[in-house]
């Protein structure tokens, strides 16, 4: 029988990924994009969604995650078989200056549309993005033991929606799973994240396109994968006979400083000489070290990183080079 998955912030890094996952398994994927993101749909639109194409299975459907009686419209339309929340305000550094939408659509999502399966009684299996945020100040390693304790107003947001989860699982029964994600990236990570920037910024003095590279904090420890590989790992905390919560995340940290040096190094320069320092990129409240413990993933959904953050790091610079260098 062909299921059908709802993703809610397809046309993201994780979405497009996870869509191009579940099409090759027979799944049906509806999409919800919001009104303004219908012109950036790049990272998706190799994947057919013409609508008057009898054999597509993938469809594209306009709406907020802030809009709950689009939610429930939605839901009772489509009857999906499994919900991907990947929707949100995922910047940190943004989230400080827009603290309030980050609440809405990183953290009341989750409620809007828990509320919304429950209210149409559709029996759906629901994933949560959750993150690696959540820990916070909390001492590394973190694993699903760990206490939360944010220090972001993305990582609040997210708190509370992973609670809201847990809490819809145990009042109501619902098949709902918080996948605690740490960091995870690839070519199509947005350009504002570090990591993209480092690799865009790399590629770009490689070929003489500039000449600095301005970052803020290069010690902060991170726990980098693929995303590529992480949407595996969602797919498969939907697949297990009980809901439950899980890490996702390589278990080995690198810092800032680590990660230029890979990149740089792709391209054979050292980047001690084209990075400077500016204070603008420094967060108001910074988190020293996030390196995660998925062995329980491993246990229970035989799900590993394999592709490990040098690898990850060579390989998006790579891109950025091909990228410039423009269609062969």
């Amino acid at each position: 029988m062909t299921k059908t998955a709802l993703i809610t912030g397809v046309a993201g890094q994780d979405g497009s990924y996870l869509a191009e996952l579940l099409l090759p398994k027979g799944y049906t994927v509806d999409g919800l994009v919001r009104g303004s993101s219908s012109y950036n749909l790049g990272r998706i639109s190799h994947l057919n969604h013409d609508v008057h194409d009898e054999d597509a299975r993938f469809f594209l459907h306009h709406g907020d995650v802030a809009d709950g009686s689009r939610l429930i419209t939605l839901l009772s339309r489509v009857a999906p078989d499994e919900v991907y929340n990947l929707a949100a305000t995922s910047h940190i550094s943004l989230s400080f200056a827009e603290p309030e939408l980050t609440g809405m659509t990183s953290g009341s999502s989750a409620t809007r549309l828990l509320e919304a399966i429950r209210m149409v009684g559709l029996p759906t299996r629901y994933y949560q993005a959750s993150t690696s945020a959540m820990f916070g100040a909390a001492a590394a390693p973190q694993d699903e033991t760990t206490p939360l304790q944010p220090v972001s107003p993305y990582g609040a947001a997210k708190a509370y929606a992973y609670w809201m989860t847990r809490s819809y699982r145990e009042a109501y029964g619902l098949y709902a799973v918080n996948g605690i994600a740490f960091n995870h990236e690839s070519p199509r990570r947005d350009e504002s994240f570090v990591t993209r920037k480092i690799a865009m910024g790399a590629a770009a003095i490689a070929a003489g396109r500039q000449d600095f590279l301005y970052l803020g904090n290069l010690d902060a420890e991170r726990d980098w994968g693929y995303a590529k590989e992480y949407v595996e790992g969602m797919w498969a905390m939907l697949q297990a006979d009980e809901p439950d919560d899980f890490v996702l995340a390589t278990g080995t940290p690198y810092t800032v400083r680590d990660f230029l040096d890979f990149c740089f190094s792709a391209v054979g320069l050292d980047w001690e000489k084209h990075v400077k320092f500016n204070d603008r990129y420094l967060r108001p409240a910074e988190v020293d070290a996030l390196v995660g413990d998925a062995s329980k993933a491993a246990r229970e959904l035989a799900w590993r990183a394999h592709v490990t953050t040098p690898d990850l790091a060579r390989l998006m610079t790579e891109a950025e080079v091909a990228a410039l260098a423009g269609p062969v």
